[in-house]
């Protein structure tokens, strides 16, 4: 199927002063929702930094902590890490608020990348952690290793101290058990948040956490905590997030290879639309895969693309903060939340 290239749409513009933006929470609430002006890639660029490009729309207040937590550090790192906070906490897709593994338990998976020294930490299948990026970001900091998974993953973040929280909750039980007895039947879609930061020095950094598949088996990994799969950061290129099926991402190195394309030169959205052909070509499913990426260059141009249609990404800088719609590949329908499930086949 022919792609429809560098499409995108965005609401109308709503300027604030840098600090009524990013003084409070109520001038970030203040911005507006989706709308329909179309956008080329050409348009797809800032010179303001810092640059904050993310998955969906709950990246959107997920950006505006990032740039919250730059403008009082200066640390891209920080911006990551905060941002990604905000979608832990409240989320019913990341975090501890995600739906259960087949066993009943929520399980999640993260990882943080750092563009300076090519840097990176992960951690999969880990309970009862309110932050898992914080655990990652503990990882790449305070350990020789990339990844950590399941019980050492947790028994780390507690000796580093990190926050614990219920691993289900009664209301989660409650749906897992409701999916037991419907016998697998219907299942919700869940999704992930990847986050990906240009600081004004060039320096780039990214995240990425999820509660991984709906009901998957326990001990399942998916593309969010795998670097090169979920999250790719390459400081001298730019960097590239994942959401979607992760074993459709994961197979194909997907946000890595997203970044090689822009090492060639294409602009960030055509880079994904280009990844998406290219997995599509090698995979039996043709284009029925359910991923989406997004992505931002050292230039500060970024996009998005997925093989549904108007995948909605989030875009924050100083004085701006936007849900955007990017490329679509296919006209399939997205899905309520992103169609993050295999079809019922």
């Amino acid at each position: 199927m022919k792609s429809q290239r560098l499409v995108a749409s965005s609401p109308t513009k709503i300027s604030l002063s840098r600090r009524s933006f990013l003084g409070t929470v109520a001038g970030a609430a203040a911005l507006g929702q989706i709308g329909s002006m179309s956008l080329g890639a050409e348009q797809l660029q800032t010179n303001k930094r810092p640059l904050v490009v993310s998955t969906w729309p709950f990246g959107k207040p997920a950006n505006e902590d990032a740039l919250r937590a730059f403008q009082k550090t200066g640390s891209v790192l920080d911006a990551v890490e905060q941002g990604i906070w905000n979608a832990e906490t409240d989320n019913g897709s990341v975090g501890l608020g995600g739906i259960p593994n087949a066993a009943g338990v929520v399980q999640l998976d993260a990882c943080i990348m750092y563009g300076p020294g090519h840097k990176g930490g992960s951690v999969g299948a880990i309970e009862g952690i309110v932050h898992p990026i914080s655990v990652a970001r503990r990882v790449m900091e305070k350990t020789p290793h990339v990844m950590l998974v399941g019980a050492g993953a947790r028994e780390f973040a507690i000796a580093e101290g990190l926050e614990q929280g219920k691993p289900v909750t009664e209301k989660q039980r409650e749906a897992w058990l409701k999916w037991k007895a419907e016998n697998s039947a219907k299942t919700k879609s869940h999704d992930t948040i990847a986050l990906l930061v240009l600081g004004p020095d060039g320096t780039i950094a990214g995240g990425c956490s999820t509660s991984g598949l709906a009901y998957k088996l326990p001990g399942r990994v998916g593309d969010s905590p795998i670097l090169g799969s979920g999250l790719y950061v390459d400081n001298d290129v730019g960097a590239a997030g994942a959401t979607g099926i992760g074993e459709n991402v994961m197979r194909y190195c997907g946000s890595f290879l997203v970044v090689e394309f822009m090492r060639q030169g294409l602009h960030p959205q055509e880079a994904c639309v280009r990844t998406i052909e290219r997995i599509a070509k090698m995979d039996p499913k043709g284009y029925d895969l359910s991923i989406n990426f997004v992505a931002l260059d050292k230039k500060g141009r970024y996009g998005a693309a997925g093989t549904g249609k108007d995948f909605p990404y989030s875009v924050a800088f100083p004085d701006y903060s936007e849900i955007l719609h990017g490329a679509s590949v296919t006209q399939a329908p997205l899905g309520p939340i992103g169609g993050n499930i295999p079809k019922q086949r």
